[in-house]
């Protein structure tokens, strides 16, 4: 191991989340989103950044800005039921920000929860709604069981094909515990974000096997190949080593999504980044009450908990931790240090976009520290 003159020193820039959030409303009212509407975006990628998911945070803001600014994202009206029962609704997202749509279905599959035990909501005509982790830990709040899942743009290519005809179609399912405790899992079906892969091109690295194919639909090491008519693959990267499983998983999403909803689906979504026409994302929102089924629901969970946590570590020093406690351990980290750590290149960024859309009131960076 390397001793610490060696290790490098990473410069971040520290900015409160009130900050950063006033700061998003801003720069999309800017460019004629309505508050409320703002608000909502605004927390949810202040949240994802402080529960470490750089990637759904702050660095997307100009993709929502300039989906607005071109009229390929709607910022008028507000989410219509076109179809509901007791336990469940058909929600039209009138092509608004996927939060707005996203807040408005997970809110009213709460409310069915609480009244006939479960809610299920789906959604057609959304866009990208950040963090699915945002939405199935709203039911936690009601002490309650969330799941939220999102088809996305075709990026990842089925077990023994070539052509991409999946999203990286992420799911969340949140389960409250004792004591303010709980399970998050938040996680795509495809073995790795597209950003990892690009990120290693630029860097002139090769990726882990198991993170994407060629054109050809063979397994590569190589990021340009992956990125130039190749894919990203499912969980579980070939077939010998499961990657059917995160396959399934994947089209599992679909059926909820853009099957369900009537949204468009696989290689009908519209390209990742190209944004000549509407996504139309399907989406789906799920809350369940525990009250409804079993008592001693929250203390079973917090055992389940538990048992993984206590076990003795395969290496001193790396405990074992359950699905969201990595989160948790980032957003005490930014309690601690008074904000979010952002790197100094993805603030200028931000901060030249801003400019450049009229917004004079820009994020501070005159908070340095070294980690």
């Amino acid at each position: 191991m390397l001793g610490s003159k060696y290790r490098t020193i990473l410069q971040r820039c520290v900015i409160s989340q009130e900050e950063v959030r006033s700061f998003i409303e801003r720069c999309l009212t800017t460019v004629g989103a309505k508050p409320h509407h703002a608000s909502s975006l605004a927390e949810v990628l202040v949240t994802a950044d402080c529960r470490g998911h750089y990637s759904h945070g702050l660095n997307r803001m100009d993709m929502y800005l300039k989906d607005i600014q071109t009229g390929v994202c709607a910022v008028e009206g507000e989410p219509v039921v076109e179809k509901e029962s007791a336990a469940t609704a058909l929600v039209d997202g009138k092509n608004l920000l996927g939060p707005v749509v996203g807040n408005f279905c997970m809110n009213l599959a709460i409310r069915k929860a609480r009244e006939v035990g479960i809610g299920w909501v789906v959604a057609h005509d959304s866009n990208h709604f950040g963090i699915a982790g945002y939405y199935s830990m709203e039911a936690l709040k009601e002490n309650m069981i969330g799941m939220s899942f999102t088809n996305t743009s075709p990026l990842v290519v089925p077990t023994r094909g070539k052509e991409r005809t999946l999203g990286t179609n992420p799911l969340s399912v949140a389960a409250p515990a004792q004591h303010g405790d709980s399970f998050v899992l938040d996680t795509a079906t495809s073995a790795v974000a597209l950003g990892k892969v690009e990120l290693n091109e630029r860097r002139g690295d090769p990726i882990p096997d198991g993170w994407g194919c060629d054109p050809q639909g063979h397994l590569t090491t190589d990021p340009t190949s992956v990125l130039k008519g190749g894919g990203l693959v499912p969980i579980g990267g070939s077939e010998a080593t499961g990657g059917y499983k995160g396959y399934g998983l994947g089209m599992m999403v679909e059926v909820f999504c853009g099957i369900l909803a009537g949204a468009q689906y696989s290689k009908y979504v519209r390209t990742w980044k190209v944004t000549d026409r509407a996504a139309n994302l399907g989406q789906c929102f799920v809350a369940i009450n525990p009250e409804n089924f079993a008592p001693g629901f929250n203390e079973r969970m917090s055992d389940l908990l538990s048992i993984q946590r206590d076990q003795d570590p395969a290496e001193p020093g790396s405990p074992v931790l359950a699905p969201g406690d990595p989160e948790r351990m980032n957003m005490k980290k930014c309690e601690e240090m008074g904000g979010i750590p952002y790197h100094i290149n993805v603030v200028k960024y931000i901060n030249d976009y801003a400019k450049k859309i009229g917004v004079s009131q820009l994020l501070p960076c005159d908070k340095i520290v070294s980690i």
